[in-house]
């Protein structure tokens, strides 16, 4: 469920190898908190993370139902088997409301599909508020399981994505899930 309430406690994390990189899953007693996209280097990826959980010490992702699914789902959605990995348990108590729901609708979005920011803004009962979504989207601390590169400006553009390597990564993972207009190789 998408709305715990409470403090994050004792974080632990782990890097793991995917189709695009090396990755990050940093997790908790209550589900996953962190997902790291690759950053270049392994120590780059730790960087960030640590940017985004310095709290948060290495551990086994065997440890963690949730940790495990989320690794395994991530797996395979990046290898270009749809996973819309709804089921991995997520720990969003420390996110404010407001991108909770954008979050939640966010999430709802089958691989391959895709919706706009202002799509998403209606859904979430506030129309006009397109851009609020963008931000809040731009603070996703949970790319992939919470796909936020599956919501697209206007006019079906690519918007902005702020995992490592931009708009260039978002466009990556629309054509790994063969998202219609970005399922044919470019050049680039």
């Amino acid at each position: 469920m998408l709305t715990h309430t409470g403090p994050v406690r004792s974080l632990e994390f782990a890097l793991f190898d995917t189709p695009v990189g090396r990755c990050a899953v940093v997790w908790g007693e209550q589900g996953i908190v962190g997902f790291q996209l690759p950053e270049g280097s392994d120590e780059l990826t730790r960087e960030r993370n640590a940017q985004l959980f310095p709290d948060a010490t290495e551990g086994d992702p065997d440890s963690s139902p949730a940790a495990r699914r989320a690794i395994d789902g991530a797996l395979s959605l990046l290898a270009g088997v749809p996973d819309p990995l709804t089921d991995v348990q997520l720990d969003l108590r420390a996110i404010p409301d407001f991108d909770r729901r954008v979050y939640a609708v966010t999430r709802a979005i089958e691989p391959g599909a895709t919706l706009t920011y202002g799509e998403v803004a209606a859904r979430i009962g506030s129309p006009d508020a397109a851009q609020a979504v963008g931000q809040a989207l731009g603070r996703n601390p949970i790319p992939i399981l919470v796909p936020c590169h599956r919501v697209l400006a206007a006019g079906g553009k690519t918007g902005g994505f702020s995992a490592h390597g931009g708009a260039v990564t978002k466009r990556a993972l629309l054509t790994i899930e063969r998202a219609p207009g970005f399922d044919e190789p470019t050049l680039f």
